[in-house]
């Protein structure tokens, strides 16, 4: 028998998170052995393989870190497994169900109703312990805890860090002026505005650390220094950091060097420093879709904010999917008006 129809049995609306734990839970009911992967599989494998679509309470990348309340599970369930959780993205439900029936995974998370924003798991046949271990292990009380946990990361409290006021005394920005007056002739720009960069990334603190683990001045992931060359263990010296992030700042810019106009292409350059360059060039692509300028920020930022839209980040021409949008925004707006201040107080 094809597993199509028992992933469609299988389908969860989290009952436990609708419904009271002694209601019988449908995940994965209990099928003949057929050879698929299944719990003992999945732990000796070391991986914990997901499929899901993007989407604020699914999946989604921001600063650094996944998010989605059902990743969030997910990832919780696969550590008490001893596994890791390996989440592949979908274009759509279709591309989901087929990998499913293939057995291209061992679980998956999707929006079932769009109106109600239900989500549903689904476990494929050929997996009953792997069924019963997450319907064992899940408890309803830990939806509101993973939204708290969520919550948290989204909100100030996000980076830990001490905050310096953003300018020290009349021409004097911060003790780390030297450094991006240094560091801004590798990239050409202002220093000012590098260091207005900075003070939203970290407040001059270099000892700032994000919930993605974003650390020093520039908040840059550990990724991203070993992608640099950076040694994880000058991540928090003030001239190291700096430098790399100015460096970063030149690569990002080179990838957008068709932005003619200085001006659109840092701003450009900034958002993608924040929401990564693939999500720019799929609101670049947008924008150009829809006859607007595809290297202005004013028209891209309008679709950065759309694509916290499902009619947009499930657009085809979107390839990485739902991005929190106003944090961008507000993000490139509140540096340039920092670095405004900057221009008028320090020289």
């Amino acid at each position: 028998m094809k597993r199509f129809g028992i992933i469609i049995l299988s389908v969860l609306l989290l009952v436990s998170c609708y419904r009271h734990k002694e209601t019988p839970v449908p995940w994965g009911q209990a099928t003949e052995d057929t050879g698929v992967f299944d719990l003992t599989d999945i732990q000796q494998a070391g991986e914990l393989i997901g499929l899901t679509l993007s989407g604020p309470d699914t999946y989604y990348d921001f600063g650094g870190r996944h998010l989605g309340v059902q990743y969030l599970l997910a990832e919780r369930f696969a550590g008490t497994l001893g596994v890791k959780l390996r989440v592949e993205v979908c274009r759509d439900t279709s591309e989901l169900l087929s990998r499913m029936a293939a057995d291209d995974a061992d679980l998956a998370f999707i929006r079932l109703d769009a109106d109600t924003m239900q989500t549903g798991w689904a476990v494929g046949k050929g997996k009953p312990m792997l069924a019963q271990a997450l319907a064992d292990w899940y408890e309803p009380s830990m939806l509101a805890e993973t939204r708290n946990v969520e919550h948290e990361w989204l909100t100030y409290r996000r980076v830990a860090r001490k905050v310096f006021a953003p300018m020290m005394s009349k021409g004097v920005i911060s003790r780390y002026d030297g450094l991006f007056k240094r560091y801004a002739r590798l990239i050409g720009w202002d220093w000012r505005l590098i260091a207005a960069l900075c003070y939203q990334e970290s407040t001059f603190d270099p000892l700032a650390r994000s919930f993605a683990g974003a650390q020093g001045l520039m908040q840059i992931m550990p990724e991203t220094a070993d992608h640099l060359g950076l040694p994880r263990q000058k991540l928090n010296d003030p001239e190291a950091n700096i430098e790399a992030g100015t460096r970063y700042l030149k690569e990002l810019e080179g990838q957008l060097r068709a932005v003619s106009d200085r001006s659109e292409r840092q701003n450009l350059t900034m958002a993608a420093y924040n929401c990564g360059l693939n999500h720019l060039r799929d609101a670049m692509r947008l924008a150009e879709h829809d006859g607007r300028d595809p290297h202005s920020w004013r028209d891209v930022r309008m679709y950065i904010l759309r694509l916290s839209e499902p009619r947009y980040y499930q657009d085809p021409l979107v390839k990485w999917g739902y991005v929190r949008g106003t944090e961008t925004a507000n993000y490139v707006e509140l540096i340039c008006e920092r670095y405004e201040k900057y221009k008028i107080n320090a020289r």
